[in-house]
């Protein structure tokens, strides 16, 4: 079970401490570019995104995905025996990724003093909801959280509707994504300085960088972002559009050579010659035209027919899909985004690939996630743990 000696995070060792979900996906990140990935969980209270979600024959199957190429032990790391053992693996360890509260560590003796002084080099990636410090700081804090308090439910939903929050992990996975950069910046500081560092990773801040500007617009002009459904007030049309065959396809007319095609094809060019046709926020304010024509057009065609119209006009559509088309997608097959691992406990899986392609030094999903604790007598024996030490850890439920 080690990484291809081409994958470019070869030799990078990482603690996965985390749960749910957003410093487990960062270490996950890591892990499939070669990263050597130790998942510790707790002996009887395992990660939950293991019972997130569907199974199948008892097996959770997102755990199969967030644990790919990841070695799986347990540790209780509040018995003296664990906090000795992440200790002793610490100080041969890159990167450990925890998402404990604040403090949870610190009450463990295992705060940043003590990891860094038996390891200057170690980088600790700390996720929590709110960050290390502020009057939140302590609370439980979850991506619903994130999603509602960054304003991103505020401005998601239909106007007259309430505010609409994603039903998935969007800001985990936001916070996900950010983690794994963040650890990556911070070792290459490590690369300059020969010392390693804390990352303090709120999940209420990826998220509020990722929706824009609003800061700045709130700070230079007052404005404050409202709730447009599928429109957007910088450019029309824009939204999506039901088909004659009761399917739905989705345009977009973010450059005004775009929306000018669109408008040529469905047969208005005369709107283009309007005055407010000129800019995306114009064309914004008279979306309720703009929608009438090219929903009209949209209707009266299957969506085979539009999505061959859009790409001889060379304009911007793509179909509304599930995930059931998303397995289908020519395109998505080309890329092999949705790809098969073998499994020994379910044989088969499809899953989505790596995230991106390197020409020389390609990531690689090795295994799916393994059961809980698999690994552990594996890891203690490298660690260099006699099997007289594994049993005592046993008999003080530490493992």
């Amino acid at each position: 079970m080690t990484a291809p000696t081409t994958a470019p995070l070869t030799g990078l060792r990482v603690l996965d401490l985390a749960t749910l979900f957003a410093g487990p996906m960062a270490a996950t990140l890591l892990g499939d570019f070669g990263a050597e990935v130790v998942k510790i969980e707790h002996p009887r209270k395992p990660d939950p995104s293991r019972g997130h979600g569907p199974s199948k024959d008892g097996v959770g199957l997102w755990w199969k995905m967030l644990g790919r190429n990841k070695r799986t032990m347990t540790l209780d790391l509040s018995k003296p025996g664990g906090r000795a053992t992440l200790l002793r693996m610490a100080a041969t360890t890159d990167v450990i990724i925890e998402n404990f509260r604040p403090g949870t560590l610190e009450k463990w003796d295992l705060g940043w003093p003590e990891l860094s002084a038996v390891n200057p080099r170690l980088v600790l990636a700390r996720v929590t909801g709110f960050g290390q410090f502020g009057p939140y700081a302590h609370r439980p804090g979850f991506g619903t959280l994130a999603e509602a308090m960054s304003g991103f439910a505020a401005i998601t939903g239909e106007p007259d509707a309430p505010p609409t929050l994603p039903p998935f992990g969007l800001a985990d996975s936001i916070a996900g994504l950010t983690t794994a950069y963040a650890v990556m910046t911070a070792l290459a500081a490590r690369e300059r300085t020969g010392e390693g560092q804390v990352v303090d990773m709120a999940l209420i801040e990826p998220i509020l960088a990722a929706l824009g500007p609003q800061p700045l617009w709130y700070d230079q002009l007052g404005h404050v972002q409202p709730r447009t459904g599928n429109r957007s007030p910088n450019n029309a049309p824009r939204g999506v559009y039901r088909t004659a065959d009761g399917t739905w396809v989705a345009v977009s007319t973010s450059a005004q050579s775009v929306a000018e095609r669109v408008m040529h094809l469905v047969g208005r060019p005369e709107l283009i010659d309007e005055p407010w046709f000129a800019s995306g926020a114009d064309r914004a304010r008279h979306a309720d035209v703009l929608d009438e024509a090219v929903g009209g057009w949209i209707a009266a065609r299957t969506r085979a027919d539009v999505m061959a119209a859009f790409e001889k006009a060379e304009a911007a559509v793509a179909p509304v899909q599930d995930v059931r088309d998303v397995m289908a997608d020519p395109q998505y097959q080309a890329l092999n985004t949705i790809t098969t691992v073998d499994d020994p406990e379910l044989g088969p899986l499809r899953m989505q690939n790596v995230l991106f392609r390197l020409s020389a030094t390609p990531g690689a999903i090795r295994w799916a996630g393994r059961p809980h604790g698999a690994d552990t007598d594996e890891v203690l024996t490298e660690l260099g743990l006699s099997p007289d030490d594994v049993t005592a850890l046993r008999a003080e439920g530490a493992l």
